[in-house]
């Protein structure tokens, strides 16, 4: 079984670089969101906020624990190719690096178009931020500083569950994000809905994104762009983010660029002040997406290649005990 895992977590990437997340088509985190909506609807009413948030955030979690364990369970009886076939097809949906590189390329493609409208409805798409308003030199900093973002929380946090615990707990950890991005916001409606759920995605993310930070590190060595840099920029902003994890692939991504980011941002047409990471060497300009997808597809790599030497060593340390 933990041969055909990890062979599971190759096919899946090798599906995400090709196919992506075509529109229309069934995916994990949509039927999670559906669940997530289902129950929020049913438990929103409630009086006690943080409690009635508190029974959604357990039952997401036992509902994808125990689906996903059945699913598999029953595939494994069957076949233990079926098992391949539905583990590489759930590996591929845990994974977004297509997605994020496809959805940040239209924001490139717009802004090299000259399109400074378009750009900002692109960047709508992926950001929480209002985009309305922003200039140029914003979206760019804006796209570069979710690129980096999400090379934590979207591709190597989940590969890390994965390499811990294999399907079944890197589709846990996509159920803690997909009820973090619904739910843990701190306006009126979600402060106390969703505080469980913001509460569990920082300590979900906790490890990843110190991992994804040295990573980047790693990949910005490989990659020609400025390691001495990122690592000042870690060491010194990494914990200035009032997020206890964003900022540490913030601040690498910022280092290895020599831009700054962060910055006043509106969220729900209300000014934030967010620390500046990085120190402003240069203006931000239209190339440094495609700067920031190349670390973010080096750290891609390189995190499946730790995966996949820790799975084989695991594999190994098994089979000399047989």
């Amino acid at each position: 079984m933990l041969i055909y895992s990890t062979l599971a977590i190759i096919i899946g990437f090798l599906l995400d670089l090709i196919i992506g997340d075509p529109q229309g088509w069934p995916h994990l985190v949509r039927l999670l969101g559906a669940l997530i909506s289902a129950l929020e609807k049913a438990l929103y009413d409630s009086d006690r906020k943080r409690q009635a948030g508190t029974i959604l955030v357990t039952a997401v979690l036992f509902i994808s624990a125990a689906v996903s364990l059945a699913i598999l369970a029953t595939a494994w009886l069957l076949s233990p190719w079926l098992y391949l076939v539905v583990t590489s097809l759930l590996c591929w949906q845990i994974l977004a690096a297509r997605s994020l590189a496809e959805e940040s390329k239209q924001v490139y493609y717009a802004l090299q178009n000259q399109d400074l409208p378009a750009s900002r409805r692109k960047l709508a798409m992926i950001v929480g931020r209002d985009t309305s308003a922003l200039e140029e030199r914003d979206v760019v900093r804006a796209t570069v500083e979710t690129i980096a973002e999400n090379t934590a929380d979207g591709i190597v946090a989940p590969l890390f569950y994965f390499m811990l615990g294999g399907v079944p707990a890197a589709i846990i950890y996509k159920a803690i994000n997909t009820m973090d991005s619904m739910l843990g916001y701190k306006n009126d409606k979600y402060r106390e809905f969703g505080r469980r759920a913001a509460l569990l995605d920082d300590a979900a993310n906790y490890l990843p994104a110190r991992l994804s930070a040295l990573i980047m590190l790693s990949a910005c060595a490989v990659s020609g762009f400025s390691a001495s840099g990122a690592w000042k920029i870690w060491r010194r902003d990494r914990r200035k983010h009032k997020s206890p994890n964003a900022g540490q692939p913030e601040a690498v991504m910022a280092g290895a660029l020599g831009i700054a980011l962060g910055g006043a941002s509106r969220y729900g047409g209300v000014l934030i002040e967010k620390p500046v990471l990085g120190d402003p060497l240069r203006t931000a300009e239209i190339e440094d997406i495609k700067r920031a997808q190349t670390i973010m597809w080096r750290t891609t790599v390189l995190t499946l290649v730790l995966v996949l030497v820790y799975r084989a060593l695991l594999i190994l340390l098994l089979a000399s005990k047989i």
